[in-house]
């Protein structure tokens, strides 16, 4: 177990974000001339092998699943999320994209519910209400400027939540050198069989963006997990959110979209609510430890 070194793993987390962003504008750029599952596709074999070198430096522990539903459907809500979130971006500016993608935090509280039996009180569904509220903003249903883009979106975040909800099912089980192979792998193989249905010959640059697409979401996905070895996820969660700030500033440099009004209140109602949902789930933490301790210092009867 690694020593807790926050100002370690904050600036990892920001680099992170940094990587997802830039990851998040190729794959924008790209998509106005290749299939989305192609360059997608060529994404996750770069992520493929980074899985496989992962899971090489640990050869002696075993990658094979405790859970293998599971993994598979993890694997599958990945893969959606990535694809799903590409669909939208395509017709929506970086920032709206981001934004919307800010809600997955807020679903996993409603999912908790079903899938991990959890019990959400009334301030958890007020900051799961004021999300809704902020996606509304940014979305605007039923006005001019709704773009059905953003169902993309939010069904990307859907996903997203989900594969999240079944990590936590999982954690306790495999190791995640597990979880990162067969996510990889899955995507992997999905996408591959999707592939000779939407595949056109790239140019060299276009495979160029590709490859350095694929490798720069893979080392964003490095960094989120050596910065959860150094620090909590309740620490780190705040910073997640200066994505919207690479994106909007990327969004401008290489699309010239500018971050309109509705998009920058509704960030800042979903970004509190998200600040307000891990701040519950780092009081929750800290009374279970306590209730925890109570409970192993309480004193056992003599039989």
């Amino acid at each position: 177990m690694l020593p807790d070194n926050p100002l370690r793993a904050i600036l990892l987390a920001v680099g992170a974000t940094v990587l997802f962003s830039s990851s998040d504008t190729i794959a924008k750029y790209l998509s106005g001339g290749l299939p989305i599952i192609e360059f997608i596709w060529i994404r996750y074999v770069v992520f493929l092998l980074m899985a496989l070198c992962l899971v090489g430096q640990a050869p002696s522990r075993s990658v094979r699943p405790r859970n293998p539903g599971l993994q598979v459907i993890r694997g599958l809500c990945v893969a959606g999320s990535s694809v799903l979130f590409v669909y939208g971006v395509r017709q929506m500016t970086m920032a709206q994209a981001t934004t919307i993608s800010f809600l997955s935090p807020l679903l996993v509280t409603i999912l908790s519910i079903p899938l991990l039996g959890e019990r959400v009180g009334p301030r958890r569904w007020a900051a799961v209400a004021a999300g809704i509220l902020g996606m509304l903003v940014v979305v605007r249903p039923g006005l001019s400027g709704f773009q059905p883009a953003a169902l993309f979106g939010v069904a990307s975040s859907s996903c997203w939540a989900l594969a999240l909800i079944i990590t936590r099912k999982i954690s306790g089980s495999d190791t995640p050198q597990t979880t990162v192979l067969w996510s990889a792998g899955i995507g992997t193989a999905v996408l591959t069989v999707m592939l000779p249905f939407a595949v056109a010959w790239p140019t060299l640059k276009q495979l160029g963006l590709a490859l350095l697409m694929g490798v720069v979401a893979s080392g964003g996905q490095w960094l989120v997990i050596l910065a959860h070895r150094l620090a909590p996820a309740s620490l780190l969660a705040p910073f997640f959110y200066s994505q919207l700030l690479w994106s909007a500033g990327l969004g401008f440099l290489v699309f010239t979209n500018l971050l309109d009004q509705w998009t920058l209140v509704g960030a800042g109602i979903i970004i509190a609510s998200g600040l307000y949902t891990a701040h519950r789930e780092r009081v929750r933490a800290q009374m279970a430890r306590v209730a925890s301790a109570h409970k192993v210092a309480k004193p056992q009867p003599v039989v």
